[in-house]
Order: C-alpha cells, then structure tokens, then sequence
C-alpha cells in the first residue's frame, strides 16, 4: 500500500469534521486491523485493511447522498484499486458483491464496530464489562440505536462463517485496548480520571 497512515488521516480529517464519525472511522481502522491477522495475511495485510477500515465513510458526512463514490473514485486516484472496492462492497447501495475477505470484513465489522461502541455509550463501564450476550440482548432491543442494520450484523458473522457472539467478542477485543482513545471507558472511569 502505498498511501500511508498519515496520509488517510489526513484526508479523513479534510472531508470529515464530525468527531463521532471520526471515532467510528478509528474504530473500524482498529478492528481491520485485527481481522487480518485471522481473516487475512497478518502483518503484510494489516496496513492496507486498517485504512480501508479508517476510510470507508470519509464521505459520508459532507456527501451522503453519493456515498461511497467519492472516496472510492479519491482510493482509485490514490492507486489503492483493492481498498476502493472494498468501500464499494461494502455500501448497500452497491450491487457490488464482496470478492475476497478484505471486502467481507469490512462488511462483517462496519456495522457491528458501531453498534459495539453505541452500548458502551450506556454502560457506566463502557467495553471493560461489557460481554457478547449483551451485545445480543441490546440487538433485540429494536429501539436502541434503531437505525443499525440488524440483518447486516446476522449476514457480517455468516459471511465471516463465525458464530455471532465469537464475532462480538472478537470486535469488543480489538476496541478494548483503545477505550480511552475511543471515548468507550464509561462515565464512571471518566470521573474517576477527572
């Protein structure tokens, strides 16, 4: 890969004002990271899927109507032909299927990584207590975090043909060693540290 870390960041950080959205993008980044370590080549992937994982919705604040367009038509300027396809499979406007285990994993992880960080949101502990099964029972719960895809996190573990709550846990995993980064400790350890 030749677009460095650095480089994404910044351009994530020129389309993307919004630091909820840039927190998601981080945490996609850092669960990217991990997977292709299971799902990929290790160290020689690793590079690759984590700024495909940072970028996937760099437009999506300023251009919603036209994402994923322009940050893949930006991925393929950049040479990054593998990355911009990725972000195509992975929007439900693209009738592009996944091909390969980078676009199924950021399918796979894009909409759990979201869904794991609004219930640490809730929790006075953030991700340090919090467990697959009530990740599962928060999923249930229609009304919370309502505009997440259910159906799509169901299909993420199927496509990654993984066990749903082992597909939780390997997100809470790969978020819990970035809590404070992330804002996911929880209110409780937040005062605690103030």
């Amino acid at each position: 890969m030749s677009l460095s870390r650095q480089q994404a960041w910044h351009h994530l950080c020129s389309w993307t004002q919004g630091e909820s959205l840039r927190k998601h993008a981080q945490a996609v980044e850092l669960v990217m990271r991990r997977a292709a370590h299971k799902y990929g080549n290790g160290a020689p992937d690793e590079e690759k899927w984590g700024i495909t994982g940072l970028l996937h919705d760099a437009d999506y604040e300023q251009w919603p109507q036209e994402h994923p367009v322009r940050i893949v038509a930006w991925l393929e300027q950049q040479q990054e032909n593998e990355s911009a396809r990725a972000v195509l499979a992975h929007s439900a406007r693209s009738d592009m299927p996944p091909q390969n285990m980078l676009d199924r994993c950021l399918i796979a992880f894009d909409e759990l990584t979201g869904f794991v960080i609004a219930c640490c949101l809730v929790r006075p502990d953030g991700i340090y207590t919090l467990t697959p099964q009530s990740v599962s029972k928060k999923l249930k719960d229609k009304a919370f975090a309502a505009k997440v895809d259910r159906q799509l996190i169901a299909a993420g573990a199927e496509l990654l043909k993984t066990d749903l709550l082992q597909h939780i846990q390997f997100v809470i995993d790969s978020l819990k060693p970035h809590a404070e980064e992330l804002g996911i400790q929880g209110s409780a350890r937040m005062s605690s540290n103030q």
